[in-house]
Formats: C-alpha cells, structure tokens, sequence
C-alpha cells in the first residue's frame, strides 16, 4: 500500500506537467534498442494526476501519483493505493484505488521486449466524494510487444461493465463518452488508445479526465486525468547482417560418350598447359614442322642427282 503526502501549490503540479504527461502515450525515439542492445519495457496499473482545490483555503493541492509501475525487468502485485492529503477528509487517508486483482509486469533481453498492465474489479476514488466511485471496471488490460526486426504491437481493452460517478457507461471508440452528475461533476473517459512507430509502442485500456466539485470534506473542485492500465516498449536492436560468404570453386572434369566429350574448367588449365597463349603455341609448332619437312625434301633431291 502506497501513502504520499504533499504540500505543494498547484503551480508545481502545472511546472512539472504531471497532467499533461497523461494526455496522450509515452513518445519515444524511433532509433530503435537500449543500452547494450537491449529492448526497453515498462507499464503501469495506475497513474494520476490531479489538483485539489480546498474549501477553507485559497490553495491547491496536487495529486500525483502511480500504482504497480515497474520497468523491465520487474513485477508488481499490488492491490491497493491510498494517498494522504493534509488539509482533505479530515487528514485520513484517501483511498484512490481499490482492486481484486492489479498486475504489471515488464521483460526485456537482446531479442524482445514487452509489458503488460492488468486491472479486475477495480474502484477508483477521488478526494471529496469518498462514498461514491469515480469509476468501477469489470476488467481492463494493456499489452505492449516489441520484437528486433519485427513491427510492435500494441492492444488495450475494456471487458465487462463500466460505471462512473454511479451511471452505468457505453464506452465509444469513436470518441470520448461523458458522464455528468448534477451537483457533483463530470468524467469524460476515452477508451483503448494504442500508439505504435517502427520500433516502439504504447497502450493505455482507460484516460478519464476529471472535473467534479463535490463540495464535502472541505474538498471544493478536482480536477485532473487518470490512466488505467498503461503498457509500452521498446525494440532491441536488430543484429547486424552477416556478410555474404565467398563461393568455393573446385575443380571439376567431367567425361562422356559423343561431341563434347571432355570438359575442362579454367582451373585445370594450368595442370594441362591450357591457356590464353595455347594458339600461338601450337600455330608456331606447326610452321616450325613444315619448314623441317620441306628441308627433308630438298637434301633427298639433292642426293638422288
């Protein structure tokens, strides 16, 4: 279980860009592979970035928090996250998220890289509104792969039921679904965003932007994004080519019955005397030859006179 306390004004919160951080999937750089080699991996089963404005003070609160994030290689198992925010719900702890099951895991080596973030009946409160959820999901998962030399893949989905602030929800994948309660505020939530490059990707099951004013606890608005089940990767670097291998040439003779009955290859023309000066070779012989035969000839004329 995880408790934090802050005191930081809502300018920190705006300064460090912890709401927008979650406004869309982790950007990476598209040269591909980590230190070594080695792929990258991460995911988380929570993330939240929220100001807190109180009734009794002219100050905001921040709420930034994570839940189960891990980066490879690493598994987290926890179930549950409470948060402690002096000045909201008389100083106790609030309980942002309670779950049955809340998984990540992250594995990465020279070849692969993946991670994987779960949720199964799962509630996630907000400061003020203690009593009711500001969301209840059946099952939420998110899955990044990244394989060297291979296209990553990235899948998120949403099973079972949803409800937000206690309406039950058809989510859309055409476009975000609002959800607005009279008196306490409104929720828009975005479902299974994905993102993928040529050597990374990214998944996020849920985003809920929050804006609610509930008015209890000394707590006056709330207003923020929260992440459920976030996944993402990175690909090892693909191994190098290896060269192209030189071919072997042999010898080689081959005989037969009929016209071309002999063959001989380039390199056992040295063995035989075969060779580009062969013509005029054998061209010198031969008139070397005739001009002896016909020497022949004139000393036996000579002799029989």
């Amino acid at each position: 279980m995880n408790s934090n306390t802050f005191r930081m004004p809502a300018a920190v919160l705006l300064a460090t860009g912890a709401v927008a951080l979650l406004t869309a999937p982790p950007a990476f750089a598209t040269g591909g592979g980590g230190a070594g080699g080695e792929g990258k991996a991460g995911a988380v089963v929570l993330r939240a970035g929220l100001d807190v404005g109180l009734l009794n003070k002219t100050v905001h609160i921040p709420l930034k928090t994570t839940l189960n994030e891990v980066s490879a290689p690493a598994t987290a198992e926890k179930t549950a996250l409470t948060v402690a925010l002096e000045g909201v719900e008389g100083g106790k702890p609030v309980s942002v998220l309670r779950a049955d099951v809340a998984t990540s895991r992250a594995t990465a080596d020279k070849t692969r890289a993946e991670a994987e973030a779960n949720l199964a009946k799962a509630r996630v409160h907000v400061p003020g509104l203690p009593a009711l959820s500001l969301i209840e999901v059946e099952k939420v998962t998110s899955r990044a792969v990244c394989e060297a030399g291979k296209q990553p893949v990235a899948t998120a989905n949403v099973l079972g039921t949803v409800t937000a602030l206690g309406k039950r929800v058809t989510l859309s994948a055409g476009g975000p679904t609002k959800v607005e309660v009279p008196g306490v505020g409104l929720v828009s939530l975005e479902l299974s965003g994905t993102q993928t490059t040529s050597t990374t990707a990214a998944a996020a099951a849920l985003r809920l932007k929050v804006s609610v004013n509930p008015l209890k606890l000394n707590v006056a608005e709330v207003e923020g994004e929260i992440v459920l089940a976030e996944a993402h990767c990175e690909s090892p670097a693909a191994p190098a080519p290896a060269p192209p291998s030189k071919p072997d040439v042999k010898p080689h003779t081959a005989t037969g019955t009929g016209t071309g009955s002999a063959v001989t290859t380039d390199a056992n023309l040295a063995e035989t005397g075969g060779g580009s000066l062969t013509p005029y070779v054998a061209g010198s012989a031969l008139v070397l030859l005739g001009l002896g035969g016909a020497a022949l000839v004139v000393t036996r004329r000579g002799r029989a006179s």
